[in-house]
């Protein structure tokens, strides 16, 4: 196993909330849920509270810091950021702001995870175009890398105005907040976060963890190439934690299945049978479902296997219901991360 402190962690896209018979909730009313399930991660537990960008009516989150300032007011210990914020329809300096001031707001507690944009509808809301998806990101984590070395900040790119020595405020009290980098499946994108200084997050979304292991081996490989020091790994994937698998798996699966018909219409994902929702839930699959003892003991056999020091299980899922909701998160907290670290300890 690594030397990096284990992290265990729990991220929400905001995915709409539903009432105890099935009927989606207000906006409103989910934003206010989350800022509850939040408190109470902090209060059992959790090393870590991340928020998604989305900007739909099924993900009703564009403003995810908001809400992570509005936990911090409300919690001491746990860390809180972002799962992933899109900065390739954002502007670093903004982004950097918003979790600079919640790192002050919060005593030091502010995290950022930079993606590329899996859901890319950012992009026609605030006007970009898809066809410069990729100068757009390498540019943007190229300039969110030189803010945060501190002080101030020379710049040029083909993307957006040049920088030369601008102060960028406010200025961070105890360095650089800890920032990563998504990767869904591009080596050229474990390469850009060691190139660019961020540890490396991995969101395995379908299928075996193994074959995540090239990318975890890459990013070392490259670190040493590049002569930088080792830099942690972690993994993100979705889930949800009952008293017992089949619970577990009878509360999850009508949600997922609605999700994943309307992700295939428009984004071509292919709709799940249960017959490869239960491979998915197995030991080899992508979806932490079950019970605390089986997500727990699939949670320690995959930071293992790919020599990660992090896992953050995405909890939510449109149509669960806010107190079952509340129910995985005090199971993962009480039961869950307990037992990760009594087995990786062991």
């Amino acid at each position: 196993m690594t030397d990096f402190p284990l992290v265990l962690g729990l991220d929400t896209f905001g995915d709409r909330t539903a009432d105890t018979d099935g009927r989606p909730l207000s906006h409103a009313r989910t934003l206010r849920d989350v800022i509850e399930e939040g408190v109470l991660a902090d209060q059992v537990g959790v090393d870590f509270f991340g928020i998604g960008e989305h900007h739909t009516d099924a993900f009703p989150m564009p403003a995810g810091d908001v809400v992570l300032a509005a936990i911090a007011a409300r919690t001491e210990r746990i860390r809180l950021g972002s799962a992933v914020t899109v900065l390739s329809s954002d502007d670093p300096i903004r982004v950097f702001q918003r979790y600079s001031t919640l790192d002050a707001v919060s005593g030091g507690r502010a995290e950022v995870i930079l993606g590329r944009g899996s859901s890319v509808d950012s992009f026609p809301l605030f006007g970009f175009d898809l066809a410069d998806y990729e100068v757009l990101f390498e540019e943007k984590a190229q300039l969110f890398a030189e803010i945060l070395k501190g002080g101030p900040v020379t710049w040029k790119g083909r993307t957006r105005p040049r920088l030369v020595e601008q102060d960028i405020v406010p200025h961070l009290e105890n360095g650089p907040f800890p920032a990563w980098l998504g990767v869904g499946g591009s080596p050229q994108s474990v390469v850009r976060a060691a190139t660019h200084g961020y540890a490396l997050m991995l969101a395995i979304i379908g299928g075996p963890a193994a074959r995540f292991v090239p990318f975890s081996r890459l990013f070392r490989e490259a670190l040493e190439q590049l002569g930088q020091a080792p830099r942690p790994i972690g993994v993100h994937s979705p889930g949800h934690v009952a008293a017992t698998d089949e619970q577990a798996r009878e509360e999850f699966w009508p949600h997922f299945l609605a999700m994943m018909r309307r992700m295939s219409r428009e984004r071509g994902f292919a709709t799940p049978t249960e017959e490869s929702f239960l491979r998915e839930t197995g030991p080899d699959g992508a979806l932490y479902v079950g019970s605390p003892e089986t997500v727990a003991r699939k949670i320690a056999a995959n930071l293992r296997l790919l020599d990660a020091s992090r896992f953050d299980l995405k909890y939510a899922m449109g149509g669960l219901s806010h107190d079952k909701l509340m129910t995985a998160i005090e199971l993962y907290g009480t039961q869950v991360v307990p037992r990760v670290r009594a087995e990786l300890a062991g």
